[in-house]
């Protein structure tokens, strides 16, 4: 069991950046692949990026955001980023971080046992 809770988002312009955050209960962060999804209205849950356990040494990305975003974790600090640059309009969404215990890093929804509240992020052109 763990309890998620992501921060960061906002609005920024085309082009910007956002650095978001999601900090994790408990004393074995380490023990979670992490991952981050993003959901626009009536459109599915789709995946962001993830990140393996325990020391992220495994990374994956989708291909739209592949090069502009970077995973990392910081398990001294219960806390899973995502940095966000060269944002672009499409990538307005809800922001969910996720966990999955003693997991590979997973590139789908079901792979992943616990959700954070989700984050607004919103880019203008």
């Amino acid at each position: 069991q763990v309890q998620l809770v992501e921060s960061g988002g906002g609005l920024a312009q085309a082009g910007g950046s956002l650095r978001l955050s999601c900090v994790a209960s408990g004393r074995t962060f380490s023990n979670y692949a992490m991952g981050w999804f993003r959901q626009a209205p009536g459109k599915e849950r789709e995946f962001v990026a993830a990140i393996s356990w325990p020391s992220g040494g495994v990374i994956y990305y989708s291909y739209s955001v592949k090069g502009r975003f970077t995973i990392s974790r910081d398990n001294a600090k219960n806390t899973m980023y995502l940095q966000m640059n060269s944002l672009k309009p499409e990538d307005t969404a809800v922001y969910y971080c996720a966990a999955r215990w003693h997991g590979n890093a997973g590139t789908t929804r079901g792979e992943y046992d616990y959700w954070g509240q989700g984050t607004q992020v919103t880019v203008s052109s």
